[in-house]
């Protein structure tokens, strides 16, 4: 008997919805990171990167979407769950997925600089002391989760090289 292959296709749709998510942070000028959690096969939350609009470091993508599932659930345990995220995990939410417990995560592009699903340390999958290890699926529309994430810093530092200009400097000459 033949083992059975993972669905990228639900995978893709999925991180599809974690894309809408994150175009939602991205009109909100909010880093464009989006995420949902998926329980037998439908997603039960939601959520944008919202550090900005609630004045809160904590107000990841992640993390937002995990009280959401657990506040659907009524349980902090989030067996059997998928969280899909358009980026990977920062150690701050890796750690709070490994208190959580689902089953897989699944990130659209990596982050070398500061990821914790791989980029630059794995708290998810290969942690002894941690109580817990998820299975990881990196790369799903990962070209289209890092395009957004590099267009948005991509404007953010042209607003502000067009903020320092002077009127008589601006593009149309200030007309």
């Amino acid at each position: 008997m033949e083992e059975p292959i993972i669905d990228l296709h639900s995978d893709a749709y999925f991180m599809g919805q974690a894309l809408r998510e994150a175009r939602r942070a991205y009109n909100a000028t909010e880093v464009p990171i989006g995420a949902v959690i998926v329980k037998e096969g439908r997603v039960i939350s939601r959520a944008w990167n919202q550090v900005e609009t609630l004045k809160d470091a904590t107000a990841h993508a992640e993390m937002l979407a995990l009280t959401a599932a657990q506040n659907v659930l009524g349980d902090w345990r989030l067996e059997g769950c998928t969280l899909y995220v358009t980026k990977e995990p920062c150690p701050m939410c890796a750690g709070a997925i490994v208190h959580c417990r689902p089953e897989r995560v699944v990130f659209g592009c990596p982050d070398p600089k500061g990821g914790a699903a791989g980029g630059w340390i794995n708290l998810l999958e290969s942690n002894p002391p941690l109580n817990h290890r998820c299975d990881v699926t990196a790369g799903i529309l990962g070209e289209e989760c890092l395009g957004l994430i590099q267009g948005f810093f991509r404007e953010a530092r042209e607003k502000k090289k067009l903020s320092r200009m002077e009127p008589d400097q601006l593009p149309g000459g200030g007309e």
